[in-house]
């Protein structure tokens, strides 16, 4: 399929991206890795009247530390993510599920920013921003992470906001990362996080509803002393995932259960 005609602009600056879309309003989409909106266009799910560009704008590639945050710039890839020491020795789970992402060409060219901004109920960073209240800086503000993630595809970022980038607590402890699904470059049916930090237990899921879920059933009662299978059982709490053609909603809380009990127990 061929994208409906549309503007294109590349913008050298955050600055003039804002501008660009206040210029177009409602019908222009940032491009930044292109990998969830350029497929959207060529299906003509998706019809913007204007693309801009912010891929070159300095800065938003960084990743560093500062005190007890990681900051991930927008524009930072997946492969830079995964391969990068500051990540690897303070949130080793951001990078082990960042060599996770897709094939080696989507690793190449998807972006921290473009996923979080995208807030597909499948997407991996969602989870592990929410479950450890990381924080989504734009150009004009910060939002919590619980507070960023609205619906399938919904923020609240306005017509001329642009995430700059992603701001994580530092955690080396114990963590994992699981994704189930029938191909190595699926995205995931369901997903499980789980880390430890502060001595206790964040644990998150992926796809299993709307947003991301952050699955504090199971972190209480992995607080209260219960065993880890038992926890577990919690992961399925109050989730009302939809079926579709690769699972129904009974075996979505299913895979919550089993996943959760997995990520807990081989983080250990």
């Amino acid at each position: 399929m061929i994208p409906a005609a549309f503007e294109y602009s590349h913008a050298t600056s955050v600055e003039e991206a804002s501008k660009l879309l206040d210029k177009y309003g409602e019908d222009a989409k940032v491009l930044a890795g292109g990998h969830s909106l350029i497929p959207l266009m060529r299906l003509r799910l998706a019809q913007p009247k204007a693309l801009v560009d912010i891929n070159g704008i300095k800065g938003l590639e960084n990743i560093e530390v500062k005190g007890s945050k990681l900051h991930v710039g927008a524009l930072a890839r997946h492969v830079d993510i995964n391969n990068s020491h500051v990540v690897k020795d303070n949130l080793p789970i951001l990078a082990e599920v960042a060599g996770e992402v897709g094939d080696n060409q989507v690793r190449n060219m998807g972006t921290m920013g473009g996923v979080v901004a995208h807030a597909d109920a499948a997407g991996d960073y969602p989870t592990i921003a929410l479950m450890l209240d990381a924080e989504v800086v734009t150009n004009k503000r910060t939002i919590q992470a619980k507070d960023f993630f609205k619906d399938l595809f919904t923020t609240p970022l306005a017509v001329n906001e642009i995430v700059t980038e992603v701001v994580f607590p530092v955690a080396n402890g114990p963590h994992k990362y699981i994704k189930f699904r029938r191909r190595l470059f699926d995205w995931a049916i369901v997903g499980a996080a789980a880390q430890k930090m502060n001595g206790g237990w964040r644990i998150g899921l992926t796809n299993v509803g709307p947003t991301p879920v952050r699955a504090k059933a199971v972190e209480d009662a992995l607080h209260s002393g219960a065993k880890v299978e038992e926890a577990a059982q919690h992961a399925s709490d109050g989730l009302d995932p939809s079926g579709d053609l690769r699972a129904s909603p009974e075996y979505k809380k299913h895979l919550a259960r089993v996943l959760t009990r997995r990520a807990i127990e081989q983080a250990g």
